[in-house]
């Protein structure tokens, strides 16, 4: 089912190539960087189909669908599930969905039945889960190189707005010489990178920029002039 382009990974970290593979989808095959195409792109892994918490965060996810496009951001689930199992959930997420302001299944999930790329991935802790995906989410660029990682345990839902707003700063920051401070939101101040002198800064940012510190310096979204 799976052809495996990359050896078992180790320890994934933020900087490494995603690795790649192909895989059998509730869409049909995909091979994950030619599915990636020119997008970002977010895999995320759920311990099991027809359980409770999983089900609220699929929902939740396929609401926010949307808010991933505009951020020309795909969208791919994983389980140990098969492409059947898969198929016949879909109709509890839209009845849940009802429930945790969610929405029907509109993205693929990858039938990962051999586990091979939860093992590629990390996505299996046996402290946490026993033989089952724990809730992984890895962004991942254009470039397919990882831009974030996050773990939760299998008792806490994920906070998929969270995940949202830790994309706009990557991708915000990606583009301008800027990083955001704690509880940054699309729209606020950011950071000029320390990096920066004060004269190359001035280039960048010719309206000014206020100094908390010479080392903290906030400047406008520069986002927002585009």
């Amino acid at each position: 089912m799976f052809k495996l382009f990359k050896k078992k990974s180790t320890g994934l970290r933020i900087g490494d190539t995603a690795p790649d593979f192909k895989a059998e989808t509730t869409d049909g095959t995909i091979k994950f960087h030619d599915w990636i195409g020119d997008s970002y792109a977010m895999l995320f892994s759920h311990p099991k189909d027809f359980t409770p918490v999983c089900s609220t965060e699929l929902s939740r996810t396929a609401a926010l669908k949307p808010e991933f496009d505009k951020r020309n951001t795909k969208v791919m689930g994983l389980s140990v599930d098969s492409v059947g199992d898969h198929a016949m959930w879909e109709n509890d997420i839209g009845d849940v969905a009802k429930h945790f302001n969610g929405a029907p299944l509109n993205f693929p999930l990858i039938a990962d039945n051999d586990k091979k790329v939860a093992e590629l991935y990390g996505m299996i802790h046996p402290g946490e889960l026993d033989n089952l995906t724990i809730r992984s989410v890895f962004i991942i660029g254009p470039d397919k190189k990882i831009k974030l990682i996050m773990t939760y345990p299998a008792s806490t839902g994920r906070n998929f707005l969270e995940i949202l707003r830790a994309l706009d700063s990557i991708q915000l920051t990606a583009k301008h010489k800027v990083a955001t401070p704690v509880d940054w939101k699309h729209g606020d101040d950011c950071i000029i990178v320390p990096a920066l002198s004060d004269d190359e800064a001035k280039g960048l940012f010719p309206d000014g920029w206020n100094a908390v510190k010479s080392y903290l310096r906030l400047v406008p979204d520069p986002s927002k002039n585009k």
